[in-house]
């Protein structure tokens, strides 16, 4: 039976600084601040969910991206310890990109 594991805080308030004000502008939103690691994943799945049914192919090509960062942000917060970090750096790679096409 496996571990389970809160992520590091620090782990997850560095995305959160490095992204919330990005993804919330996405959606003309105020950035959160001192979101819980839960707080931060709804953030991310919500501005998904805006891209994702606009007819733009490029929001809808990064609504892609955030749907798999809010998975890979999701598997951190149930998996153990030893698995996070190649999550996190998943999820970093999928926020990055996903920002980037919808900008």
């Amino acid at each position: 039976m496996a571990v389970h594991t809160k992520p590091r805080p620090d782990t997850f308030t560095a995305l959160r600084e490095c992204f919330a004000a990005d993804l919330a502008a996405l959606i003309g939103d105020p950035s959160p601040h001192g979101a819980t690691p839960t707080r931060f994943i709804y953030l991310v799945e919500e501005v998904r969910d805006v891209l994702a049914t606009s007819s733009c192919s490029r929001w809808q090509d990064a609504g892609e991206d955030l749907d798999a960062a809010a998975g890979y942000l999701t598997d951190a917060l149930t998996s153990p310890h030893s698995d996070q970090h190649a999550l996190l750096a998943r999820a970093r790679t999928y926020l990055r990109d996903g920002i980037a096409k919808a900008t």
